[in-house]
């Protein structure tokens, strides 16, 4: 039980609730025997631009007792890896292919072989349903959901310009309406299911509930931003170190902390930020008492109001396992939760602007959550979103399904990577990828099923991780992991990864064959990946 404590404060009431809440039911002879269930309910929830340590189940100090839940009774894997980019990993996650394979990114098509999992899934019957982001190409009910409620506007979170039913335009959002989106997504979420469960009872159904919280800007409902409105005036050289500790008594890690680099620049930033924001923001991640008192409040504030996003996501996921639990699904469904990068650095105004005499986290406003407190969501890794070293790449993932995990709140440590999440639903459906789809001939599926890791913590077999976003690249083979940055020259760093997750070692000089040899094998999977997306 220790693996989840916050300190002394944490509510020891909250983890027995939630053994009660997470029986499972009772074993059949053919689950004795080693069988899994038949065609479960699946449900994939996906948060944006979290960290790595932000969850409770992951060491962090923000309320989420309901994500809790499900690390309690389920499984946390502790080398879980996306593609350190929102759009990417959408495509991973939908498709079961590297994103290079499958032709993403904002201005580009998917290959017509690239089914998304609602078509792969049709043949076993399932229904499925989508609520939230997309950046998808394409529309939701061509890709196979049965019903959707799509969101294109991630610069609003109180009064969206671009959203959809069923692909069908909605209005826009005024101000006053009391719409907040991740509450909204949830609602409809909830609405298809109560639908299903009217209609459609006797069919297992795929849902797929993607927040945009909490990717920038940072918006937040008032009474959740009081919860934490003097929570981080010790700032985040406090809360990393607190979170790694929490981290490694856990177990989910065994490395040390990373470095503050305070020459780390974020990615987009233009020279006219702190004339537009004010003085008080910071870019870079410097140490917290070079800061004035000014911009310790502020920097507070900003975190704050990213810790409420992340809480309110959490009480919405609440809401959804009720519903779940009101049409008798919460055992026979598997639940899976994670984020879709790490969180993110970046500094910039766009949408609205930014109306400094706003309320911090209202609608006129616009921050984003910056390098110093990015650098304590991510701890204990090193960098961020878009950058594929650990905290840009790394993710909370659990899986929780009642009926077949039994030692709940384990921990799996065997590296996996989202492009695992078809496949393991595909083998849990009964269903074979199709050789072809829409007259063309599909490449075998990159990802493993993760189905062997519900029973035991097995280590999965394969040969290699391929990263490869805006410049920077990554391979990682068994252990070693070979990583580089556009901001360094795209120079090579090889880490072991098992001794060194902080990647602090470089220990490329040291191992020149081995960096030769991973290098090559990057490019002519990249190469390969490329080619079959369709681009030279």
């Amino acid at each position: 039980m220790n693996l989840l404590k916050r300190g002394s404060g944490y509510r020891w009431t909250v983890l027995l609730g939630i053994g009660l809440l997470g029986l499972v039911a009772p074993v059949t002879a053919a689950e004795e025997a080693g069988a899994l269930p038949a065609r479960p309910n699946v449900v994939l929830i996906l948060a944006d631009d979290m960290g790595f340590s932000d969850i409770g189940g992951y060491g962090g100090e923000i309320a989420t007792p309901n994500l809790d839940r499900l690390a309690a009774g389920g499984l946390r894997f502790t080398q879980m890896y996306n593609t350190a980019r929102c759009w990417p990993t959408r495509a991973c996650l939908t498709t079961g292919y590297y994103a290079q394979q499958v032709n993403r990114d904002p201005a580009r098509q998917r290959p017509a072989w690239a089914a998304l999992l609602p078509d792969l899934l049709k043949p076993a019957g399932y229904r499925s349903y989508h609520s939230g982001k997309w950046h998808i190409d394409g529309a939701a009910l061509a890709g196979g959901f049965d019903r959707s409620y799509r969101f294109e506007d991630c610069d609003r979170y109180f009064t969206p310009t671009k959203h959809f039913l069923d692909d069908r335009p909605l209005p826009p959002v005024k101000p006053g309406e009391g719409y907040y989106s991740t509450t909204a997504m949830t609602q409809h979420a909830i609405d298809f299911l109560t639908e299903h469960a009217v209609n459609h009872r006797d069919r297992p159904f795929f849902l797929y509930l993607a927040f945009t919280a909490p990717h920038f800007p940072l918006h937040a409902l008032p009474q959740d931003v009081a919860k934490y409105w003097t929570r981080y005036l010790g700032g985040w050289d406090a809360v990393r170190e607190q979170r790694w500790r929490r981290l490694r008594e856990a177990g989910i890690v065994d490395c040390g902390l990373s470095s503050l680099d305070a020459k780390f620049t974020p990615r987009y930033l233009k020279p006219d930020l702190r004339d537009r924001v004010g003085p008080d923001e910071v870019e870079h991640a410097v140490a917290w008492d070079s800061l004035t008192p000014e911009q310790q409040r502020f920097q507070a504030t900003k975190m704050a109001i990213h810790a409420a996003m992340v809480d309110r996501l959490d009480q919405e996921v609440g809401r959804l396992f009720e519903q779940l639990g009101r049409m008798g699904a919460w055992d026979d469904t598997l639940i899976v939760f994670l984020s879709d990068n790490g969180a993110d650095a970046t500094l910039m105004v766009r949408g609205d602007g930014h109306d400094r005499d706003a309320p911090p986290g209202s609608a006129a406003s616009f921050l984003c959550l910056g390098p110093g407190w990015a650098s304590a969501s991510n701890a204990p890794f090193r960098r961020h979103k878009i950058w594929v070293h650990e905290g840009g790449i790394a993710t909370p993932f659990i899986m929780h399904w009642p009926k077949v995990i039994r030692d709940g709140g384990a921990l799996r440590h065997t590296p996996a990577h989202i492009i695992d999440f078809v496949p393991t639903v595909l083998q849990l459906a009964g269903v074979s990828p199709p050789e072809m789809f829409h007259g063309q001939t599909r490449p075998p599926l990159p990802g493993r099923s993760l189905v062997p890791v519900l029973r035991e913590d097995v280590k999965i077999p394969r040969e290699y991780l391929y990263w490869q976003h805006e410049g920077n690249r990554a391979i990682r083979v068994g252990d070693y992991k070979l990583v580089s940055e556009e901001e360094n020259g795209g120079v090579w760093e090889l880490y072991d990864i098992a001794h060194d997750r902080i990647e602090s070692h470089d220990l490329a000089t040291e191992q020149p064959d081995r960096v030769k040899e991973m290098a090559a094998l990057w490019q002519r999977l990249d190469d390969e990946f490329h080619r079959q997306g369709g681009r030279k």
